[in-house]
């Protein structure tokens, strides 16, 4: 016992990102002791397609749990618990056992674009499911995946027993139980916000039941872990599993953008920029940002854009083609190769433009038929433009965000995290693009240690959330250039209008694609 009080309490936070898994332990004051991580494949059968494994993501998250708890062996550290955080919007149907029907259809999945266009045309039910649910009518959202289920794989919906979702399906995995978080349940266009539960008009809109829905519990609810699956991953008998959150909200709690005015920017496969609230909030100007829940009295305002970093790997692998053994047999990290590159590029690519929808776009359009494109091409352009190109055009998506949220309050400071953090060149520029300070946190992993600290907040060892304020230390701050903002601007409008004047032509490129 004597021992054991010596050691240092820790809780391994996973985060279940898009195409891998973290699990990474934390002390209370937020020291990484042990991590591991694991990858698994994203789907693309067909056009708008974009699907997972369920069961592949799941061995992969026993995979990561497993390798930290043996590394904490020999560490002076006491496993408390493990704590999820996932990505948002996923769906699958589950048998009566629970079990899929189907493989998983992530955020980035748009084949129910057809039925979103249908129910735009209705204004008045758009606005009043987006003033219930806090989520914008769009094709990553589970009602919108339901809705084709039942009209396109019939045979599957009949079958389906019980609706899913990744964080459902992970924890019932884990536990034995099969309840959903607030935070994950609001991410679905199918939640009352204002009520806290699933909204009855909605359910029946979608063709499902009151009883295929998970029950809805506390982001810091847990449950112990099953004999087996402590077994497999080594973990002691009974040990807690902490359903969790989210990831997009549990970035803001990760970097300490815990206070108002304070938001997160990321840009990882996708993108986003939040701020708390200490209510739901919806957007009085249209449905250009969602609202999603992080604790039973914090809400998470943002926007999210589907086309993040998965450009620039587009980038790197069919314009660049920097194959992962030909940089190995060199030595080189292929996106430093590709900012390097970038940074002999004048601000602005001397006129190019990259529209990054190559998936359709989430926030603040929020319509499923736009299409990338490169703008303003010449014969001066070449590899290391287009690189630029891309990251410029990926951080004008975050600006037309940030035009929205700014009608929510004041900005106080913004704290970035995700993979692009790693490149100074893409921080600068997200900078002078939106003019506003940026600060590297101290800590990049903000959804795996977000998910620990609701684990130390449900054993009772934090407060609140607002206990990493203190802990998140800054690394480096960004200034925006004065000498680079004329040329953002005015490239940034352009942007605007291309997005708004093309409308139709997305729509009629996105119709022959489909028929292809």
């Amino acid at each position: 016992m004597v021992q054991d009080a010596l050691l240092q309490e820790v809780w391994i936070g996973v985060d279940v990102g898009t195409t891998g898994v973290r699990a990474i332990a934390y002390t209370a004051e937020g020291i990484n002791v042990a991590s591991s991580e694991a990858f698994y494949p994203l789907l693309t059968p067909h056009p708008n397609w974009a699907e997972e494994s369920p069961l592949q993501i799941y061995e992969a998250i026993e995979a990561v749990i497993h390798k930290t708890v043996d590394a904490l062996h020999y560490k002076n550290c006491k496993l408390i618990g493990v704590a999820l955080s996932t990505v948002m919007h996923s769906f699958a149907g589950l048998d009566k056992d629970h079990e899929p029907l189907m493989d998983l259809q992530t955020w980035a999945d748009s084949r129910s674009a057809d039925i979103v266009r249908e129910l735009k045309k209705d204004a008045i039910r758009c606005r009043n499911f987006y003033e219930r649910t806090g989520c914008p009518i769009h094709a990553c959202y589970p009602l919108a995946k339901i809705v084709w289920l039942k009209q396109n794989q019939p045979e599957i919906f009949e079958r389906m027993k019980y609706v899913g979702s990744l964080k459902d399906y992970i924890f019932e995995k884990l536990t034995g139980q099969w309840v959903i978080d607030h935070s994950a349940a609001s991410t679905s266009g199918m939640y009352n916000e204002k009520e806290m539960d699933w909204d009855d008009e909605i359910l029946q809109f979608a063709g499902v039941s009151r009883e295929a829905m998970p029950p809805v519990v506390s982001t810091t609810y847990s449950h112990a872990v099953t004999n087996a699956a402590a077994k497999r991953m080594h973990l002691p008998q009974g040990l807690p599993i902490v359903i969790g959150a989210t990831d997009g909200v549990l970035v803001n709690v990760g970097i300490g953008a815990v206070e108002p005015g304070q938001l997160s920017a990321t840009i990882g496969t996708s993108g986003a920029l939040r701020m708390l609230t200490g209510k739901p909030m919806i957007d009085s100007k249209g449905m250009r940002t969602w609202c999603y829940n992080l604790v039973d009295d914090v809400w998470v305002s943002g926007g999210a854009i589907n086309n993040g970093g998965m450009i620039l790997r587009w980038v790197r692998d069919k314009i660049c083609h920097y194959s992962g053994a030909q940089m190995e047999n060199l030595d080189v990290d292929p996106y430093d190769l590709m900012t390097m590159k970038a940074s002999h590029v004048a601000p602005g690519s001397d006129g190019l433009i990259m529209m990054p929808a190559f998936t359709g776009e989430r926030a603040p359009y929020w319509n499923s038929e736009l299409r990338g494109m490169l703008f303003g091409l010449s014969l001066n352009h070449g590899r290391s433009h287009i690189i630029r190109a891309t990251m410029e055009g990926i951080c004008y998506s975050l600006n037309s965000v940030m035009d929205a949220l700014k009608d929510f309050g004041n900005v106080r400071d913004i704290r970035v995290s995700g993979s692009f953090t790693k490149s100074d060149l893409w921080l600068q520029i997200l900078s002078d693009i939106l003019n506003e300070q940026l600060i590297l946190p101290d800590n990049s992993e903000g959804a795996a240690f977000g998910a620990a600290v609701l684990g130390f907040i449900s054993s009772g060892r934090m407060k609140s959330i607002r206990d990493t304020k203190d802990l998140v230390h800054t690394k480096k701050i960004y200034m925006p250039n004065p000498e680079n903002r004329k040329t953002y601007e005015e490239l940034y409008a352009i942007f605007g209008r291309l997005y708004k004047n093309l409308q139709q032509e997305f729509s009629d490129i996105t119709a022959y694609q489909n028929n292809i």
